[in-house]
C-alpha cells in the first residue's frame, strides 16, 4: 500500500505535468511511461543511481541530459530535472501512475475494478461496461482479476466503494445470519427458562 502523504505529492506533480502538457498529453504520458518500463525497470543499474540519495544532484542532472538528450521532449526532460532538485526522482513510478488515472478523469473516465470467480466472456465484459456506463456519472474502465475463492458472483470496485455480491459473501452472510439466530434461540430459551424458575 503506498504512503498517502507520498500519493498526494506523487498527485501534485501529475497535475502539473499534465498542466504543462496541454494538449500534448497523451505523448507525454506515453513517454513517461516508457521511461518508467523501458529504462528504470529494464535497467535496475541506472535505476539504483537515479534513486540513490548518495549520488549529487547535479550528477543526476547531468546523466538526465546525457540519457534524454534527443530521445526525450524537453518538457519531460525538464520534469525529471525540476525532480531531482526536489529529491523526487523515486517518485517516478507513482507519478506516472497518478498522471494516467488524472488524465482519464479529467477526460470523464475511471477505473472500475471487477472480481469474477472466472474468467469473463468479451460479451459479458461488454454488457457489464455498458451498465456501469448507464448508472456511474463516468465511463468506466474495468480491470478485471479472477478470484476463484468468490465461487461465483461478482465484486465491483469503485473508488473506496465496494459492490460484493460474490456467492462467497452471501455464504458468509448466511451463516453469519444462522449463526445470531442461533444465539438468539439460546438465549431466549435461557431467558424462558430463568423466568419460569422464578416463578
Amino acid at each position: 500500500m503506498e504512503d498517502p502523504s507520498s500519493q498526494a505529492l506523487a498527485r501534485t506533480y501529475a497535475d502539473a505535468l499534465l498542466d504543462a502538457a496541454g494538449s500534448g498529453t497523451t505523448e507525454v504520458l506515453e513517454e513517461l511511461t516508457s521511461f518508467v518500463d523501458d529504462v528504470l525497470a529494464k535497467l535496475p543499474q541506472l535505476r539504483d543511481v537515479f534513486f540513490s540519495r548518495v549520488v549529487g544532484r547535479d550528477e543526476k542532472i547531468h546523466l538526465v541530459d546525457r540519457v534524454f538528450s534527443g530521445k526525450a521532449s524537453p518538457l519531460l526532460a525538464n520534469f525529471l530535472r525540476v525532480l531531482v532538485r526536489h529529491d523526487r526522482l523515486d517518485l517516478v513510478p507513482l507519478i506516472a501512475r497518478e498522471a494516467r488515472l488524472r488524465q482519464e478523469a479529467r477526460s470523464g473516465k475511471q477505473r472500475v475494478q471487477i472480481k469474477t470467480a472466472l474468467p469473463l466472456s468479451d460479451q459479458s465484459r461488454d454488457r457489464l461496461r455498458q451498465r456501469l456506463a448507464e448508472s456511474l456519472p463516468f465511463e468506466p474502465i474495468l480491470e478485471t482479476q479472477v478470484d476463484p475463492s468468490l465461487i461465483g458472483g461478482i465484486v465491483i470496485r469503485v473508488g473506496d466503494t465496494v459492490y460484493d455480491s460474490s456467492l462467497a459473501t452471501r455464504v458468509a452472510q448466511l451463516r453469519d445470519r444462522i449463526q445470531q439466530r442461533s444465539l438468539h434461540e439460546i438465549q431466549s430459551g435461557r431467558d424462558r427458562f430463568s423466568s419460569a424458575e422464578g416463578n
